[in-house]
Formats: C-alpha cells, structure tokens, sequence
C-alpha cells in the first residue's frame, strides 16, 4: 500500500510567525504530503488537492490511495494550518498568497521531476486558490493546468454561509479526547453528509495537536479568522466580480462537485458555471451539504474518472 511522505518548500512572501530578524529574506514554510508509486511514468502526472478554509491536506487519504497508482498525488497544508508555518501577520490569510505559495511548491515538484501533466482537485478554498491559477494564463505554472475538480465552490459564494462558518472559526476549542473532538467537530460539520464512526474519527485525527495542557486543540492558526470575519457584503461582491473574470478565463476542463444540500454553492451559480467559461461538468451528490468529503465510492469514482484515462480508472 502507498503511503503518503511529508515533504517542505520554502515559500517567499510573508514571514513566519516566531521567525528572527536577522536580516534574511521573510517567507515561510509550507508542508505538504506527497503520495507517488514512484515510477517516472506517473511521476510526470502531478494531481494536486487543496483542502478547505479549517482543514488539512489528510482530508484527501482516500482520494489520495485511489489516485497514487497513476499519478504524484501532492497535498499541502496551506499555511496556517496542518504542518505548516503560522504567519506573523494574519492579514496575508488570503487567497493570493496561497496561489503564490502554491507557484514556489509546483516549482519545487517540477525540479525534482519534470511535470508533464497538471491536474489540480479543491475543495472550497481550495477551488478558490485552484481558480485562481488556473484564471490566469500568465503565471508560471510548470505546465498548463489540464483539469481542474472544483469541489462544492464557484466565483460565488453564499452570504449566509459566510456567516455561518464565521461563527466557529478560529473559537477556542479544547478537547479531552480524540471522541470529544469528533463529537464537536461533527456538530459543526455534519453537512458534510453521512460517515461511519470510523471515518469521522480518521478525518478528525489529523485535525488535532496535542495541548501542552493535555488533550488536543485544532491544527490551525485561530488568526486565520481575522481576515474572514473583517470581509464585508461589498468586498464579497468585489470578490465575486474577479473571481467571474478569472472562470470565464479557465482554458483547462472543469468538473464541479456539488453537494445538493449546500449552503454555500447555490445551485443557480453552479448552472451558471455549466453556462459559461469552460463549461463545467456539473455532478451532484445527494444527502451532501458543503462539502462532499471525497471519501463515499460514488465521489471518489467521479473524481477518479475524470481525471485518469478510462483504461486506467473503470
């Protein structure tokens, strides 16, 4: 069984919060796991997949599994989170510094080993950061993106959930248990549809350090919340704008994820994205809010053969 290596870049940008100034160029670390069978012939195939606003790169283990055999399967921790540096100023939590982090770890991948093909999987942030590269045909990408998954996102994002997800990010949080932790993270994520007890907890335990006080807190950097909460309807707007301009702008093909229940991707916006730009294909998974986990056969099968030839994925 292919099991997944943590590997590091260094990003430049902002600094890393703790980091001495001592004259050195500000940046900061990014990890990120890596899932490869280790043959050249998939190695040149990169699958990157980008998690969401207060997840981690683990959320993908078993799209990850399903993919390793035909392709470099990349997951980073976006910074902030996971295994990643924590900046020392939380106003760059924003999404073109994680696209520009994203450049410096293609980078890095494609001077270990040449990337033929570039695919790229997101969910919700994730698809965001995906957007963002694959909207703009000048940035340095090692090569062209070819297929972009845009798991339960588009350019735009309901106001109501918004809020909803503003209530608990970045909330001080402590658990006795890894059971206390499922339990309470459930209460805030069960549109993320039906799991067995024993996929709840193997998604959570990734979601936990331990608490020099004992117990476990969450991985991420709570200031991740103060960009987040500062965004008002009118930037949202603004946002939305762009985030049109850089779709319709999207050469690559497109496979939207939609959970029917959602609350963040409307279906309206999603017919739109079937309408427009590259003309998405748009699969819905019912039962599923935002955002469908990629761990149910049905969500994994649709990613698998979208991305992989169909002698490769039956």
């Amino acid at each position: 069984m292919i099991e997944p290596r943590l590997n590091y870049v260094m990003c430049p940008g902002p600094a890393a919060a703790g980091a001495n100034a001592d004259g050195a160029a500000p940046g900061h670390r990014m990890g990120y796991w890596e899932w490869s069978a280790g043959d050249a012939r998939s190695g040149a195939h990169v699958v990157v997949c980008a998690h969401g606003l207060s997840r981690q790169a683990r959320d993908f283990d078993v799209l990850a599994r399903a993919l390793a055999p035909h392709a470099r399967v990349v997951c980073p921790d976006v910074v902030g989170r996971g295994h990643s540096d924590w900046l020392a100023d939380p106003a760059h939590y924003q999404v073109p510094v994680y696209a520009a982090d994203m450049l410096a770890l293609l980078a890095q991948l494609h001077a270990q080993q040449p990337i033929a093909t570039l695919d790229w999987v997101g969910t919700s942030m994730g698809g965001l950061i995906g957007m963002v590269l694959a909207g703009q045909p000048d940035l340095p990408l090692p090569a062209p993106l070819r297929r972009l998954v845009l798991n339960d996102v588009g350019p735009a994002i309901q106001w109501e959930a918004i809020e909803r997800i503003g209530q608990y990010l970045g909330a001080p949080a402590h658990f006795d248990s890894e059971e206390q932790a499922a339990d309470a993270l459930w209460a805030i994520s069960s549109s993320f549809g039906p799991h067995t007890r024993q996929q709840w907890l193997e998604l959570t335990r990734p979601m936990l350090r331990a608490d020099p006080r004992g117990g476990f807190k969450l991985h991420y950097d709570p200031a991740i919340a103060q960009p987040f909460r500062a965004m008002t309807r009118e930037a949202a707007a603004g946002g939305e704008r762009q985030l049109w301009q850089l779709y319709d702008q999207i050469t690559a093909q497109v496979l939207l994820l939609r959970g029917a229940q959602s609350d963040l991707l409307s279906l309206q916006t999603a017919q739109a994205m079937t309408e427009r730009g590259p003309h998405a294909q748009l699969v819905q998974f019912d039962g599923v809010g935002h955002a469908p986990t990629l761990i149910d056969e049905a969500q994994v099968s649709a990613v698998k053969r979208f991305l992989l030839d169909d002698a490769e994925a039956p």
